[in-house]
């Protein structure tokens, strides 16, 4: 619980309540008693509307790479802003961006923007789909592949932390076709395409789980789906919303040395403004149409603004950008593995690149079963504690925490203070 001063949080809050669904416009920002409200931010702060000041390793759940309020994306979102928000006819800044793109994901040689990441994965696998003319898709247990029928089925997030994984809603017909096996499993895996191959379209993956914590690959897993769709004829989609251009310049697949057939993207291709886009092999995106006849359409695709805080945000994102990004998760991670044997608390603590999470939990996290084994309760504490002492992560054991070029030195030294007075609180 808070222990520092909230008064104006909780009242916004109880009068959010009245005319937004549970007082947030998104699961994930609700906890209990209730959220703080952002007055502003810069740089790696928030400031709420009590005036208190956090360093955030949230980073609206990832996208703000370069920190809030980034200087030299807002002077050319605001040239922009003069020059229109929105045309409904194609503009140069989208193939610049599109080439952009190309360049950077190995497997990209067409891109389609479209405006979250849950368009994005809902139009990859519809994709899919119509090629093949399969009906199946193979998603694994608590990942989250955004806010649609077909893949809102044991989902991490806030579908994990908030209730039914299994969202009301959804008909029995439409899941139906939708295959749930554990992350790094590969004896399942094989067993489920060597019975089912001629009926499934699709495995879509996150090649780092993100929404539901930080769960990484096993060795050479990534490898052998691509082995085993390739031998399938089963399309292969890497939903990198989270990890692309984050791991490294092409994403994931970059980094781990695997190439899909199709890439998922948002968050940081956004530059901290909504977006998201399909990219992948030319002999499957064109497909789309108006090349093809799989529909995929929306008002605000290419929405110049995004478009062009997203080239902005690529400018930046340099070797030694992600040389700077991965040591300070390091850093921090490497500290709170100090802490568990300091406090002598059982966690587990995994980082790549610039992600990182604790799990307070005794076994290694693989998948989803494991995962939500971890001390929730625990967690919960840990994440106050954190608070209370002006660091904010995301408030649920089941997302990850990220770091940005903007956090500096004295920002990791306070957050390491932190960290340190959380655990001992936990005794």
């Amino acid at each position: 619980m808070y222990t520092i001063k909230t008064e104006k949080s909780e009242k916004l809050y109880n009068e959010a309540k009245k005319c937004l669904v549970g007082g947030v416009n998104s699961p994930v920002r609700a906890f209990k008693p209730y959220p703080f409200f952002v007055k502003s931010a810069n740089g790696c702060h928030l400031i709420d509307e009590d005036d208190n000041t956090y360093i955030d390793y949230c980073l609206a759940y990832g996208p703000m790479v370069l920190g809030h309020a980034n200087q030299e994306v807002l002077y050319k979102v605001r040239e922009q802003m003069d020059l229109g928000t929105a045309y409904g006819v194609p503009a140069k800044k989208e193939i610049e961006l599109a080439k952009e793109v190309i360049n950077r994901i190995p497997c990209a040689e067409m891109v389609r923007f479209v405006n979250s990441g849950t368009e994005a994965t809902m139009s990859a696998i519809r994709l899919a789909r119509g090629i093949t003319g399969k009906n199946k898709i193979i998603k694994f247990d608590g990942a989250y592949h955004g806010a649609h029928d077909y893949v809102l089925v044991k989902s991490g997030s806030g579908a994990l932390t908030h209730g039914s994984p299994n969202s009301p809603g959804i008909p029995a017909d439409t899941t139906k076709n939708t295959i749930l096996l554990p992350f790094n499993n590969r004896e399942l895996m094989e067993k489920t395409i060597y019975e089912q191959k001629d009926e499934i379209a699709c495995i879509i993956v996150e090649p780092v789980m993100g929404n539901v914590g930080c769960i990484l690959p096993n060795d050479d897993y990534l490898k052998f789906l691509r082995e085993i769709t390739e031998e399938n004829n089963i399309i292969l989609i890497f939903d990198e919303v989270i990890t692309g251009f984050r791991l490294s310049k092409g994403g994931a697949q970059e980094y781990f040395g695997v190439v899909p057939d199709l890439v998922t993207l948002g968050k940081i291709l956004g530059g901290g403004f909504p977006i998201g886009a399909i990219a992948g092999k030319k002999e499957l995106m064109e497909n789309f149409s108006p090349n093809g006849a799989i529909y995929q359409a929306g008002t605000f695709n290419g929405n110049p603004v995004s478009i062009t805080a997203g080239i902005e945000t690529l400018k930046c994102l340099n070797d030694s950008f992600y040389t700077e990004t991965t040591k300070k998760a390091t850093i921090l991670s490497n500290h709170l593995r100090d802490l568990s044997d300091k406090y002598n608390i059982e966690t587990k603590v995994y980082n790549i690149a610039s992600i990182f999470q604790v799990y307070f939990n005794k076994n290694e996290v693989l998948n989803y079963d494991i995962a939500k084994e971890s001390n929730t309760e625990l967690f919960n504490k840990y994440f106050f504690g954190l608070l209370n002492n002006g660091v904010f992560i995301a408030p649920s054991q089941f997302e990850c925490c990220f770091t940005s070029i903007a956090h500096k030195e004295e920002d990791l030294t306070n957050t390491m203070n932190a960290m340190d007075k959380a655990f001992k609180s936990l005794k």
